[in-house]
């Protein structure tokens, strides 16, 4: 009797120890940040539009939860995101900034939004699966971060690098949840100017492809994504970092490929896009030139609510990928650290589009141009030292004879973050 007591108790204490091991990775490797967020929005529509203008001020609260790791060979954890928005100002004639959600008959802002998103996590060597809320930042999904609150995706993502050199990534993802909306819905492509059908929808977007580090200095890159009956995409591209004379010039190719995918529900596809972007830093100093051309007999299809990711896309929400468009572009970053002013930099940007061929918009070599300046400064030194406060400005301008497209926008964005980290 003894002895069998003396053996549960040992069994019993054994696997307490590894369940105190296994809760030690999980909860000691755990850290978690509280982003605070104020961003004041406004867009003028200088000729006459059915709205003169959209505008709103919003401060947002979101809470990143991550979790390490159990321990043994295959590990386990849990990520929480916490998303709030509350309206500071706004009124039903002036909403459509993607800050808030509103009622669409109405158009009434919402006073407040939130939304809580869990993803699990798996480890193996150096794979991890996550499942659940997901975010991805890549040339073919880029979930967008410009508004109050990100955009998301609901889904499985498996990231690995198990090759030397080789980042590899592969997904399949349902839903998307929007960054004015506390909802997961299906996916769309982006339809402005009534390029596609945007009311066209799929419940399933794959996605493989993956980074190579040929060298220190250069970057190899390609995915392939299919969004489900609506469009297919093949993305080629590279990164190359080479000292010249005093300075380093860092050359950004990117070539999108797009057709049609199963029913084409969207309507036809058929689009190539190559770009280079080359930018030579100097000391304080970045002068950047790029060129973007569209070929094919349609424009180039990209996630609804996610951000594109070509060279020319700008502080609105112009993007050039208009049929047929021709783009380039000329920028200017500065460093003020050079003048004794840490933390402030600047940027100076015009992009200029033709060649457009939208035949509902005003017939063929249709033109629109952009024009962006920016400041940004992180606050040093203090107890809110990391404070960053960032102030853009941007004036956009087309010559789309159509009412409804014709543009001539100028655009205010002003917005105040500041991450506190909690453990």
């Amino acid at each position: 009797m003894l002895r069998n007591s003396l053996r549960a108790f040992s069994a019993c204490t054994c696997v307490l120890s590894i369940g105190q091991a296994c809760a030690a990775g999980f909860v000691d490797d755990s850290h978690a940040d509280l982003q605070i967020r104020n961003y004041y929005f406004d867009r003028n529509y200088v000729n006459a539009t059915p709205q003169a203008a959209a505008r709103e001020w919003a401060q947002g609260f979101i809470l990143n939860v991550r979790s390490g790791y159990t321990e043994g060979p295959v590990g386990f954890g849990l990520d929480a995101q916490g998303l709030l928005g509350v309206r500071l100002d706004s009124s039903p004639d002036r909403t459509g900034t993607g800050l808030l959600p509103y009622n669409p008959t109405t158009h009434e802002p919402a006073s407040e939004y939130s939304e809580l998103g869990l993803t699990g996590k798996v480890r193996a060597s150096k794979s991890e699966l996550q499942l659940g809320t997901i975010s991805t930042f890549l040339p073919i999904a880029f979930a967008s971060p410009t508004r109050l609150l990100p955009q998301t995706f609901r889904g499985a993502y498996l990231k690995s690098q198990e090759i030397d050199d080789l980042t590899l990534h592969l997904g399949w993802l349902d839903r998307i949840n929007l960054r004015d909306s506390t909802n997961y819905q299906k996916m769309s492509v982006a339809s402005p100017n009534g390029r596609f059908k945007g009311a066209a929808e799929s419940d399933r977007f794959s996605f493989v492809g993956g980074d190579y580090a040929w060298s220190p200095q250069l970057t190899l890159k390609y995915y392939h994504a299919e969004l489900a009956d609506l469009y297919r995409k093949d993305f080629y591209g590279f990164v190359d970092n080479h000292p010249i004379g005093p300075g380093s010039l860092k050359s950004d190719f990117r070539l999108f490929v797009t057709g049609e995918d199963g029913a084409a529900k969207a309507g036809p596809v058929d689009n190539r896009n190559a770009a280079l972007m080359l930018t030579y830093s100097l000391g304080a100093h970045k002068f950047g030139a790029g060129y973007m051309q569209l070929t094919g007999k349609t424009a180039m299809p990209y996630l609804f609510g996610t951000e594109p990711l070509v060279i020319t896309e700008g502080t609105l929400s112009s993007e050039f990928l208009n049929p047929k468009e021709r783009s380039w572009q000329v920028r200017y970053d500065y460093n003020f650290a050079a003048l004794g002013l840490t933390g402030l930099n600047g940027m100076l940007r015009y992009v200029s589009g033709d060649n457009i061929e939208l035949p509902k918009l005003g017939g063929s070599n249709l033109k629109e141009s952009e024009k962006d300046i920016e400041l940004n400064y992180v606050l040093q030194g203090t107890p809110l030292k990391g404070l960053v406060l960032r102030v853009r400005n941007a004036w956009y301008r087309n010559d789309f004879t159509a009412q409804a497209s014709h543009r001539d926008d100028n655009e205010l964005r002003v917005n105040v973050d500041y991450t506190w980290k909690l453990w």
